[in-house]
């Protein structure tokens, strides 16, 4: 008789664990909100960068990740031909100085693609 009552509590307990476990599946890594979903990024988050949305009758503000990704692209391509051309004429101050921009840039570049990859629009 005492199996046959620690078997269903057994189980029950097991199936909360599994409910416990999807339910921090679907919750971001800061546990604080559910994952976003690509049909999320597709219509817009809610006011994302844009403090002043809505007010005055303004639409929310979309991000304009392509022009930064091509802006980011541009700066990296200028600063290795600068950092290259630099090093040749014997600056190598600015040689150094366009590197670590040509980095910076390319972290940018890195991180825009990301975004765009996650489907956010812009």
């Amino acid at each position: 008789m005492v199996e046959n009552q620690q078997r269903p509590r057994q189980a029950h307990t097991e199936e909360a664990a599994n409910a416990g476990a999807r339910e921090r599946a679907s919750m971001s890594k800061t546990g604080r909100q559910p994952r976003r979903q690509r049909a999320d990024y597709a219509k817009g988050l809610p006011d994302y960068h844009d403090p002043t949305a809505g007010f005055g009758g303004a639409p929310p503000a979309q991000s304009a990740l392509t022009l930064r990704a091509w802006l980011a692209g541009f700066g990296v391509v200028v600063c290795i031909v600068g950092a290259v051309l630099a090093a040749y004429l014997g600056v190598t101050w600015f040689a150094w100085m366009m590197g670590v921009t040509a980095v910076v840039a390319a972290i940018d570049l890195a991180w825009v693609l990301r975004r765009k990859a996650r489907g956010e629009p812009g």
